[in-house]
């Protein structure tokens, strides 16, 4: 483990960093415990954003938000770290396809907790406004990834696991952060976002006859009885393929995405891929595969002409200035590339 503080305070000098190694927080010195615990008591509006590198410490970020109380913002790629039912705490996904209550969270936070996360570029927009107000803990087991989009003032590089057990023994043995000296309460902040969760429910518009994606995977949804494995999630491209060798490990499962072979249970669907026309393209000679191995495989195109995810940037940052991100002229069907009902 490394901790780098970088807190300018009366009782922390740190115009040059600190750096010493520990086997976790300096037990001897306690000047990280120290500086943590200062910086979450001085806290009025804390948040937990965290990312996939606490996948595999789902239990001890749990308990710590138990001993907390802080309200906890995801990644696309933290999601399932911590459990998105837990309404109290959760404020589901952040960043540009993320909730307008988490990123209300990140945006009037004065302190973050970043636990496996990378600040990329999809969660932050414009990196010098994006949460400017705001004191950064950064754990995180890449070094590279620490201070290289956003200063923290206090920085742990190594497993996200490891520090949570440290931080959860100390909150548990010593009550460090939940006595009467330090009086944490962060209900009022919680009462805040749970406001903004009412205002801003998860909802979708309609636009007559057309089919909005999100009407397209509801009604999916209700079809699979929600009990479809949703996967795939990747790099452009990676939602094809991907599906295939899952489907020969997950034989008794309706799988989104990743496609499932095998005898089917009477309740479920045929195996499915969700995917968009320009992902889709990328890969389509897997459609041969499919062929070959005879895999029981169904596709949803989400057929919008476009590459979705580039055209919401190129809106946003760019004065909606494209770069061929057009799938041709979806005014003129003889200009639309390729033609996916052919496909079909």
């Amino acid at each position: 483990w490394w901790i780098f503080s970088r807190l300018k305070s009366d009782e922390f000098d740190l115009d040059q960093p600190s750096v010493h190694q520990t086997s976790g927080f300096d037990q001897q010195s306690g000047s990280d415990q120290k500086l943590l615990q200062r910086l979450v008591a001085e806290a009025k509006r804390p948040v937990l954003y965290v990312g996939g590198g606490c996948l595999n410490s789902s239990e001890e970020l749990r308990r710590f938000v138990e001993l907390i109380g802080i309200p906890v913002a995801s990644t696309l790629m933290g999601l399932g770290s911590y459990p998105c039912s837990y309404e109290k705490f959760a404020l589901l996904m952040l960043g540009m396809r993320g909730t307008v209550y988490a990123n209300y969270a990140m945006e009037k936070s004065d302190l973050w907790l970043a636990f496996g996360v990378r600040c990329d570029d999809r969660v932050t927009g414009k990196l010098e406004a994006f949460a400017s107000r705001a004191k950064i803990v950064h754990i995180d087991i890449d070094f590279a990834e620490i201070g290289k989009n956003k200063q923290p003032h206090l920085s742990i590089c190594g497993e996200v696991k490891l520090a949570l057990d440290d931080l959860n023994s100390i909150l548990d043995e010593k009550q460090k952060f939940g006595n009467n000296k330090f009086n944490l309460d962060f209900s009022t902040w919680r009462k805040e976002l749970n406001e903004q969760k009412v205002k801003h429910l998860l909802t979708f518009k309609t636009f007559g006859d057309a089919i909005p994606p999100q009407y397209a995977i509801q009604m999916l949804n209700e079809l699979t009885g929600g009990k479809a494995i949703i996967g795939g999630l990747g790099a452009m491209g990676f939602r094809l393929p991907a599906p295939h060798g899952a489907s020969v490990a997950r034989l008794d499962a309706i799988v989104v995405d990743i496609d499932r072979g095998g005898p089917r249970r009477p309740q479920e669907g045929p195996p499915l891929d969700i995917d968009g026309d320009g992902s889709f393209i990328m890969n389509v000679q897997e459609l041969a595969k499919i062929t070959v191995e005879n895999l029981p495989v169904k596709i949803m195109l989400l057929y919008n002409h476009r590459l979705g995810m580039v055209v919401q940037w190129e809106d946003r940052f760019y004065k909606a200035n494209r770069a061929h991100t057009y799938l041709g002229n979806p005014d003129k069907e003889s200009e639309i590339f390729p033609n996916m009902l052919k496909f079909a």
